[in-house]
């Protein structure tokens, strides 16, 4: 799975350790979901996305 996270927090201009504070999660969560080394859960995915004001699928692609 490929994310678009790391584009969104420039854009939003959000570290890391920002955006995992905003989703309840630690860094290492972000990290990984950013290397595509770890499939989100429902929920996880929902409020990442949420952050940065957009729909799943335009911030998770499924390859």
């Amino acid at each position: 799975m490929k994310t678009r996270i790391k584009e969104l927090r420039a854009r939003y201009n959000l570290t890391q350790e920002d955006l995992a504070k905003k989703v309840n999660v630690r860094r290492e969560t972000i990290v990984f979901l950013e290397k595509g080394k770890y499939m989100p859960s429902l929920k996880l995915a929902y409020d990442v996305s949420k952050v940065f004001e957009s729909k799943i699928e335009e911030v998770f692609i499924i390859d």
